[in-house]
């Protein structure tokens, strides 16, 4: 039997799994992402609470947990289906983390990162379409949701497998679905502003 597949998508839950925005909240200011701005771990929220650096450097290492667990994929030769299973679980680590009870961010920088294995084309679609809908409307969560509508449309039309068609249609709706919080919110006029800063010592613990 052969154990590649199942092993490399343990390996890529697990990588999801690993709480990168907790992390380097805890590690930087002291303070749990979860209790401050939006309460998710996510660079959105670490732009609000730790400044743009440092949220910069929780995209990065977000997107490298969707990024290098698909490209050994590729170098592996996996099938379209097997690497879709193993692109997801690397977002499903993200949003549903072994190490924090099974919760978790919405996955979009990680799906990032696993689009720009499959196709950077696609990446760079989705990140032009999430700068553009974010400068135009200050609202990450849209910018996101968006951004990965327009990857799902991109997947076929760049002629991508029906396996990573899937995929692309996956990520979306669980995007959409993680963000359900963010849609409220956005229905009552109190979602956050991407880049409105939030000071810890003022919100308390």
């Amino acid at each position: 039997m052969n154990l590649t597949v199942p092993v490399l998508a343990v390996l890529a839950y697990l990588a999801g799994s690993v709480p990168v925005g907790l992390l380097v909240g805890r590690m930087v200011k002291n303070v749990d992402l979860r209790d401050h701005g939006s309460g998710n771990i996510g660079a959105a929220n670490a732009m609000r609470v730790l400044g743009p650096g440092w949220a910069a450097a929780v995209l990065v290492l977000d997107a490298a947990k969707g990024f290098l667990p698909v490209l050994a994929g590729g170098v592996l030769e996996l099938p379209a289906p097997a690497l879709a299973v193993v692109a997801f679980l690397a977002v499903a680590g993200h949003n549903w983390s072994a190490f924090l009870g099974f919760r978790g961010g919405k996955g979009v920088a990680t799906s990032l990162g696993v689009l720009a294995a499959l196709d950077p084309v696609v990446a760079l679609a989705a990140t032009a379409s999430w700068l553009l809908v974010v400068a135009v409307t200050r609202y990450a969560s849209v910018g996101s949701m968006l951004g990965l509508a327009v990857a799902a449309a991109a997947l076929p039309a760049r002629g991508h497998p029906p396996g990573i068609m899937a995929l692309g249609l996956v990520l979306l709706a669980v995007a959409v679905w993680r963000h359900r919080s963010n849609i409220g919110r956005l229905v009552r006029g109190e979602e956050l502003r991407f880049g409105q800063r939030v000071d810890p010592a003022e919100e308390g613990p």
